[in-house]
């Protein structure tokens, strides 16, 4: 006996593949519905083993056999088209026989999107906007990421790393890293795989919406921070970026080698301070100690900190507070090698200068702008002012890294601004559009361009 062919039939094919019927109608489901952003879990089992997605209500499920729950929804609701999220095959429930169907390939590349090396090489080409199927346009990398609740520090984060050509380019071909082995049961093996899904959304040219949530990501950053980073409440964008960068190194089983993205090598001369109650004889005793003659060791490091002046006490004459303003090459004087500064612990004073041995592809700079005292912590809202291209470091490098390196300036890619109250405030990040040469600024799921001169204006915790 054959089949009963479907009220509305399209290409279908018979599990035995005895039969096939091709029939060109239009399949009974929305595309408006469709999010596949969420976790991959059954809706009422809450399994993630072998689940399919309703067509008609975006709804997840289990199964698709008798008395599963797919199963039992097509019935309740007559609704029939599943989408297998792990095969990316297309079932008709309950009759349970497989839709063949070339105008099914948009959902399947959303739920998956993959990228030619070609397509990867003219991203940054692309100065043309896409058009979402809900009709709005928009440039593929510059989407807005949902705040689930107080999750804004990591969208900021996630959006600076996925505008980074290298970074972005070698997770956008899951084969890359899809066959590195970790140990059994190791749970870091699950960020650089959502890590990817999530590179490959924000990215995607026939994306449905002009945004993207973030969530299977998070989950991931709950698990593998053993819960330090939750998206219900307000973290450091700086500490999540320190720990994502570390974290996908050691899930990718990383190396130290000198042609990493972000590290740098730099060399750090310290020395204990003499206490200044120590009498000329005590200063000489203490000078015999190694500790408190200079002494240097290489460091890498994944970005450069660099401090803000103290924020005035007095007021102006308005009484208002005043903001003040530093230009970017003071601060990076910092690493000069010649300016010293003081730093205290619990037990003793430290006084250390630094120096640059080796620059990286990619620079991140972050300010200090937070500082925990005995009470509460204190923000510091002094203004740094920064040319968006150009940034030379030339002088930070010793003699011999000057002959060594070829090109020692940056162009800003992204920055990351934190506006408010340490304790109540939230992050947005300004970006570059490659193609356009465009500037956008994002804020959770707003998205709007702005002026290149308004970047500086604003108080800068992170650049890159």
């Amino acid at each position: 006996l054959l089949p009963p062919i479907p009220l509305n039939p399209v290409m279908i094919t018979l599990n035995q593949d005895v039969y096939t019927y091709a029939i060109s109608m239009k399949i009974p489901f929305s595309r408006k519905v469709l999010d596949f952003d969420f976790e991959k879990l059954c809706s009422v089992s809450l399994s993630h083993l072998n689940v399919y997605a309703c067509m008609v209500c975006g709804k997840y499920f289990q199964g698709r056999g008798t008395n599963t729950h797919a199963y039992t929804h097509s019935l309740d609701t007559d609704h029939r088209v599943f989408l297998n999220l792990h095969t990316l095959k297309f079932y008709c429930l309950p009759d349970n026989y497989e839709v063949d169907d070339p105008s099914l390939e948009d959902i399947k590349y959303v739920l998956k999107p993959t990228y030619t090396k070609e397509l990867i090489a003219s991203l940054d080409r692309q100065h043309r906007m896409a058009r979402a199927y809900d009709d709005l346009t928009y440039f593929p990398g510059v989407v807005g990421l949902n705040n689930i609740k107080a999750n804004d520090y990591c969208n900021v984060v996630l959006h600076a790393l996925s505008h980074v050509t290298p970074l972005r380019d070698y997770f956008l071909r899951e084969e890359n890293y899809e066959s590195i082995k970790r140990p059994p049961g190791d749970k870091l093996t699950l960020l650089p795989k959502r890590f990817g899904e999530l590179i490959r959304k924000l990215w995607n040219p026939k994306a449905f919406r002009t945004h993207v949530s973030p969530h299977e990501m998070l989950q991931a950053t709950v698990l593998c921070s053993d819960k330090k980073f939750q998206f219900i409440k307000q973290g450091d964008a700086a500490e999540f970026m320190s720990f994502l960068l570390n974290t996908l190194h050691i899930a990718l089983n990383g190396t130290q080698k000198s042609s990493s993205i972000f590290r740098g090598r730099m060399r750090q001369y310290s020395r204990r301070v003499i206490p200044a109650e120590a009498t000329e004889e005590q200063r000489q005793q203490l000078l015999q100690l190694p500790e408190y003659n200079e002494s240097s060791k290489e460091l890498p490091f994944l970005y450069l900190a660099l401090d803000l002046p103290p924020a005035p006490l007095y007021r102006d004459e308005q009484m208002q507070n005043i903001i003040p303003q530093v230009p970017l090459s003071v601060l990076l004087q910092k690493f000069n090698g010649t300016t010293e500064k003081e730093y205290k612990t619990y037990n003793e004073n430290i006084m250390k200068r630094f120096e640059l041995l080796r620059l990286p592809e990619y620079l991140i700079i972050t300010y200090k702008r937070f500082h925990k005292n005995q009470w509460f912590v204190e923000k510091n809202p002094t203004i740094v002012n920064f040319p968006i291209s150009n940034v030379d470091l030339f002088d930070c490098l010793t003699e011999d890294s000057k002959r060594e390196h070829k090109y020692t300036t940056y162009d800003l890619v992204a920055n990351v601004v934190h506006d408010g109250k340490p304790d109540a405030g939230n992050y947005r990040i300004q970006l570059v559009h490659v193609g356009s040469r465009k500037w956008f600024e994002l804020e959770d799921l707003h998205v709007k361009e702005i002026l290149p001169q308004m970047i500086v204006l604003a108080e800068s915790y992170i650049q890159v």
